[in-house]
């Protein structure tokens, strides 16, 4: 498609002395007015929206608790308490900065849930995906780092358990550990290091990956349901015939959706919190001790699919392998899907049950991994890390050959 040509309006005031010093009115005509979208857009398209809210909510909240907080292994503990009782709500901010973590992790799921189910990952937006794919690995970076930092009792431990995954590494795993822990066990040097990587060097690097995938998404046009290139089939104005501006249809969708994620994240954050001990555990409301181990050791939710995975392989090396692996394939997830279609709409049966298998095999873990071991879950969780992996070893083969749909030549509202 023709790129069409913008404008430069004269503007009088605070805006025409902004656009003569800054392109401000051309970038928000640009990007959002003359940007056009596929117009059959379901509700699945709108978690990209709503992770940019969170994301706004986690760097003002984090932003105002490193003012009070105390990245020491004697005071973090006790400056996670002193928010929580002698701050001016202090405690409303810590909760909307710990439940927003969590909330985070359900919005950018199901934002990658789309992305598979639609082929959003398919050519030409293997980039895209990339860029996703990086984000989604500092996003656990950074969920890991601020999880050590309230110094409880199982942010210690599960420090230390995680830490000592990279020992199994042959002739370089215990270096690594020593240079991550900055000490030969799990100290305030740890607590101090991921205090620095939690505020400062993963938040720079996600915001910059933010960035590269906003200008990624509006160089190759947003996906559809249908997985069709609306900027193939364009008017004589160079305008897709199956697009609408972004601006105001979909920022108005965006801000419906937005208003209804923020009265459930509000009721969360004044009625339960914690959420059963899934967001905030209750042996973190113990200060950290390196004598008494918790009787089960477990990382936060949104991490327990992937210690499942390390837990069902005898070997630790092994696990770790694997856990690396269960993430590695999503790298390569463009090029192992040999479709012709990109939507699962227009897909064979293989692909819709092998989708159903690895979202089933992917609850089945974070359930698993939240649970002590016993014989029954460590056969079922080698069960459902088949089931995770077969998703990915055996998509060349089913994709390739399976029956699938002719794809419409316009996009349409609903599926018939």
């Amino acid at each position: 498609m023709e790129n069409s040509t913008i404008k430069e309006q004269k503007s009088s005031g605070l805006i025409g002395w902004i656009d003569a010093r800054f392109p401000f009115s051309s970038f928000i005509t640009h990007h959002l007015k003359e940007y056009y979208a596929p117009k059959n857009l379901n509700f699945w398209y709108v978690f990209g929206a709503i992770s940019l809210l969170v994301l706004v909510n986690q760097i003002v909240t984090g932003i105002w608790l490193a003012m009070y907080y105390t990245p020491t292994a004697k005071g973090a503990f006790a400056s996670i308490e002193f928010i929580m009782r002698d701050v001016h709500f202090g405690w409303l901010i810590r909760y909307m900065h710990a439940v927003g973590a969590s909330a985070f992790f359900v919005v950018v799921y199901l934002h990658m849930y789309r992305a598979l189910m639609y082929g959003s990952y398919k050519r030409p937006r293997e980039l895209l995906w990339l860029f996703g794919m990086v984000i989604y690995c500092i996003m656990l970076g950074e969920a890991f780092t601020g999880y050590v930092l309230p110094w409880g009792q199982m942010s210690y431990w599960a420090s230390q358990v995680i830490t000592s995954l990279f020992g199994a590494i042959p002739y370089i795993g215990h270096d690594i550990t020593i240079f991550l822990r900055g000490d030969f066990n799990v100290s305030g040097v740890t607590l101090h290091r991921c205090f620095s990587l939690h505020v400062i060097l993963f938040p720079l690097i996600f915001l910059a990956l933010v960035a590269f995938h906003l200008v990624g998404l509006h160089k190759v046009g947003s996906n559809n349901p249908d997985g069709i290139e609306i900027r193939k089939d364009v008017d004589e104005k160079g305008v897709p015939k199956d697009g609408i501006p972004f601006h105001p249809y979909f920022t108005l969708k965006d801000l419906y959706w937005s208003v209804i994620f923020l009265i459930v994240f509000a009721a969360i954050i004044f009625f339960n919190p914690n959420f059963w001990g899934y967001f905030i555990e209750g042996a973190n409301s113990v200060p950290a001790n390196p004598i008494v181990t918790p009787a089960h050791i477990a990382p936060i939710w949104y991490m327990t699919p992937y210690y499942a995975i390390l837990r069902a392989i005898p070997n630790k090396l092994g696990g770790a392998i694997f856990m690396a692996a269960s993430i590695a394939f999503l790298f390569v997830l463009p090029w192992l899907d040999r479709s012709k279609v990109k939507s699962i709409r227009y897909k064979g049966k293989w692909s819709k049950w092998m989708l159903a298998i690895f979202v089933i095999s992917f609850i089945g873990l974070g359930w698993l991994g939240l649970l002590p071991v016993d014989v029954w879950r460590l056969w079922l969780a080698r069960l459902f890390t088949v089931g995770y992996f077969a998703f990915f070893v055996l998509m060349p083969f089913y994709t390739r050959w399976e029956n699938t749909k002719p794809e419409p030549a316009r996009v349409k509202f609903k599926k018939k």
